[in-house]
């Protein structure tokens, strides 16, 4: 049995080829997705361990968490703290860290770095190990910064060159006074860094003779943990905390680890869709070659090969397909995995350097889910093939489904799809948290419950294409019986595609209801014509709102300035806006009192009122970090959105009790509303900061738009993958029916069909069968799509459900284009058939 499985393999090389590269295009994907995330996650950790080799032990503050009225704080590493550290026994020096976000502008003034990644520090006196000096000097003073060599070859600076960069607003113009290197990861991946000498680092980040960090250095022959040990002694145990130089590398590999765990996770969730279609196809393909191989198969029951021996027989077959599809699957993901880090080099994505790491798990995991997919795929139609006496074999009575079989599988079929449907209803009706997992469970049953139901949607939907197939005549007639002689074929082939198809339309109608959403979120709770704030969305310097309001054409502005207190004994965030012109910068709806803020009186959105009990007119007690405390009363209860949302209250009572005031935005209304002049204005009143960004309603939309729409078109990339795969599957289908059609192929063509009808018959069959997979998938996209906005719209009163025509009319026409495309090889190869050989074949 084991040489009769091996011959067979050999014996359908071809019929085999599609399935293999399928299996292999989802082994590929996964083994790259392993091989990219590994070797991208390994630099990282290799880069960032080498920053902590230059610390022993690293002395952070612990946070004073929130108890009673008393409002959370952070203690302060002071300069005292930082001497009693260098005199520990067992230490060789100590190093105060300051660091913050820092914006370095090239010299055409666009930010280099990005928005994220632009950090700024101090420089230790003359000479820092941490970062060497390969030009220039130390800085000194508020006129002299060092860039890192990277920054200084991407924008072209010099050591005696004058940068433009910003910390929290006000534009800074020092001399670059030195370039150094760094291990820093985020430079590494692109960043940039800038170096102030301590007194200034100090005071542009807040923290005037005060440290984020000491790092201490042990002396020889002293250890971390004895370092650590000295240190914890000596130092106040409440306020600090202290860690070894290896705990923090452990810390960050395992942190680098889990923030590549989720990429890693979303790319094997596309894989796995990817194999998941290619199973349609290995079913498929074993169901056509064991149905061809029937007589076959019954002879070798007849002679005393057993049931399971017949089942073993497929399923070596199998492992042999898996293992062929598993090792060329792995070559394949090792170049993806190489290509992908070469791509995002290209994309000007810089990487740490490093060697591409093909760990044995990911050799493992590629050879098992190849063969493992392959052989569970091929199980059914082997124990099925296992199942059929010799006789009934011998005579092709099997070759139907019982009209038992047929009701058992529509009833199951009926019973998942409704449980599905029932199940998501049931989702949409919770709130956008607790309903993620009956949706995700309604969605599996529901996709499971169609392709049960396949089959017997497929006599339906395709009788309605009909009319259209009768315009090319015999061979239209002939293409619409095919489509539906075999329904589970049909329906495999269909299934493939239409899953695909079902996630990227459910993907772009969320997308789309999700954009004309935030736009009237947008439009109606903002009236002011432009916004500004840190390009890293972080604190910004109050200087920058006393600069918009006193700019040409202002009438009006307001900062929105953030606070931590204490009230009812829970920790609530404050925003402080001017009440005097909140109300014509914003348009909220009001749903009890009046948007009304100024001295005690406060407004709160719906769901801190629900939290509380508030009510326009209740009064509660407000503890701020200073300790004091106000009693403030509710003027109105507003709806909240993603942009405003909380306790709102005038800066006049918020800022007093602040020890360190910043802005998290400024809102500005102009005397002529939002145009290119106006913004220009504003820009070159805060000096043309590149670490700015002045955004009208339309500016924010279009950001958001940019972020959904990359999103999208990396999920079309992601599920392009998938949908190849179901095109594999037509091809093969087709294939396999043309040559198990041989003989009826060479009949049509000697009664008079000629090779262009032939041609005609199956590509219109093909198209028929893709047509099919892509409205269901369009159809289940569709509803998807509806039921994940209805969870949404518990959070996003603004959500509105939009469908894109023109997309869903586009991915119509892409199924169609997957079918003409898939039918041309076994067009090609039906028409030119030799008609006497084909009508001999058995």
């Amino acid at each position: 049995m084991f040489r009769t499985a091996l011959r067979n393999v050999l014996a359908h090389k071809a019929r085999l080829l599609m399935t293999v590269l399928a299996v292999m295009l989802g082994v590929a994907f996964v083994s790259g997705t392993l091989v990219f995330t590994n070797t991208i996650s390994d630099a990282y950790q290799k880069s960032s361990a080498k920053g902590f080799e230059r610390v022993d032990v690293a002395v952070r503050p612990e946070y004073q968490d929130s108890k009673g009225d008393k409002v959370g704080r952070t203690p302060e590493l002071t300069q005292a703290l930082l001497d009693r550290a260098a005199r520990v026994p067992g230490a060789a020096s100590a190093t105060g860290v300051v660091s913050g976000f820092t914006a370095v502008a090239d010299k055409d003034g666009k930010l280099v770095g990005g928005d994220w990644q632009s950090a700024g520090g101090n420089y230790w006196g003359t000479k820092d190990p941490r970062y060497p000096l390969v030009d220039g000097h130390a800085p000194h003073g508020k006129g002299e910064v060092l860039i890192d060599s990277g920054t200084a070859k991407r924008a072209g600076y010099r050591v005696g060159d004058t940068v433009r960069l910003s910390v929290d607003g006000p534009v800074l113009t020092p001399t670059v006074s030195g370039i150094f290197t760094t291990d820093d990861g985020n430079v590494a991946a692109g960043g940039s860094l800038a170096l102030f000498d301590t007194p200034t680092a100090q005071a542009l980040f807040g923290k005037k003779g005060t440290y984020d960090e000491i790092d201490v250095r042990a002396a020889a022959g002293t250890g971390q943990t004895a370092l650590k040990a000295a240190l914890d002694k000596a130092l106040p145990a409440k306020l600090v905390e202290t860690t070894t130089g290896r705990q923090l590398a452990d810390d960050q590999a395992r942190t680098i680890s889990s923030s590549m765990s989720g990429l890693k996770q979303a790319l094997l969730v596309f894989a796995g869709i990817a194999l998941f279609v290619g199973t349609f196809i290995i079913a498929n393909t074993f169901t056509m070659l064991v149905a061809q191989r029937t007589r076959e198969l019954a002879l070798l029951r007849a002679v005393g090969a057993s049931r399971r021996q017949v089942t073993r027989s497929v399923l070596i077959e199998a492992f042999a397909v898996g293992a062929v599809a598993g090792v060329t699957g792995l070559a394949a993901g090792i170049g993806i995995g190489a290509g992908l880090r070469s791509l995002l080099g290209s994309f000007g994505a810089s990487l740490p350097d490093g060697p591409l790491v093909i760990s044995p798990g990911t050799v493992a995991t590629a050879l098992a889910v190849g063969i493992l997919i392959t052989m569970l795929a091929a199980w059914l139609p082997g124990r099925r093939a296992a199942k059929i006496a010799p006789v009934a074999a011998m005579s092709s009575v099997h070759a139907k489904a019982t009209t038992k079989s047929l009701v058992l599988r529509n009833t199951l079929g009926s019973l998942f799809a409704a449980a599905g449907v029932a199940v998501v209803l049931a989702g949409t009706r919770m709130n956008a948290d607790s309903g993620q997992g009956a949706m995700g469970i309604g969605a599996v049953l529901l996709i499971i419950g169609v392709f049960v139901l396949t089959p017997l949607l497929s006599r339906p939907l395709i009788a309605a294409a009909a009319p259209v197939l009768r315009a090319f005549g015999v061979s239209g007639k002939l293409a619409r019986q095919n489509s539906v002689r075999n329904p589970r074929r049909t329906a495999a082939t269909a299934s493939a595609l239409m899953i695909g198809l079902t996630l990227i339309t459910g993907m772009t109608v969320m997308a789309g209801s999700l954009q004309t959403s935030i736009d009237k979120m947008a439009g109606s709770a903002i009236r002011a014509d432009y916004v500004v704030s840190m390009a890293n969305r972080g604190p910004l310097s109050p200087e920058v709102a006393k600069k918009l309001a006193a700019a040409d054409g202002v009438t009006a502005s307001s900062p929105l300035r953030n606070g931590e207190s204490r009230i009812d004994g829970g920790t609530e965030f404050l925003t402080g806006v001017d009440g005097k012109v909140i109300g014509r910068l914003t348009d909220l709806k009001v749903t009890d009192g009046s948007f009304s803020v100024g001295g005690s009186r406060v407004v709160v959105d719906e769901d801190r009122a629900k939290e509380h009990g508030w009510k326009a007119g209740s009064r509660f007690t407000a503890h701020f970090e200073d300790g004091k405390a106000e009693r403030l009363t509710v003027a109105g209860v507003y709806e909240g959105n993603d942009m405003l949302n909380g306790v709102i209250l005038d800066n006049k009572v918020l800022t007093p009790h602040l020890a360190d005031p910043a802005d998290m935005q400024v809102m500005v209304k102009t005397v002529d509303g939002a145009s290119g002049t106006a913004k220009d204005t504003l820009e070159r009143a805060l000096g043309s900061n590149p670490a700015i960004k002045v955004q009208d309603k339309q500016d924010i939309s279009d950001e958001i738009a940019k972020m959904f729409t990359l999103m999208l078109n990396m999920v079309y990339g992601l599920l392009g993958m998938a949908v190849i795969v179901a095109v594999l599957g037509v091809i093969n289908t087709l294939a396999m029916s043309v040559f198990e059609r041989a003989q009826e192929i060479g009949m049509l063509r000697a009664i008079g069909l000629d090779r262009r009808a032939i041609k005609r018959m199956v590509r219109l069959e093909s198209l028929v069968i893709s047509l099919f997979g892509g409205v269901l998938g369009i159809g289940l996209g569709v509803f998807f799509g509806w039921a994940a906005g209805e969870l949404l719209g518990t959070k996003m009163p603004t959500y509105e459900l939009v469908l894109p025509w023109g997309r869903l009319a586009v991915f119509l026409l892409l199924a169609g284009t997957v079918g003409i495309l898939a039918a041309l090889w076994p067009a090609r190869r039906a028409a030119r058939m030799n008609m006497l050989a084909a009508i001999k074949a058995e």
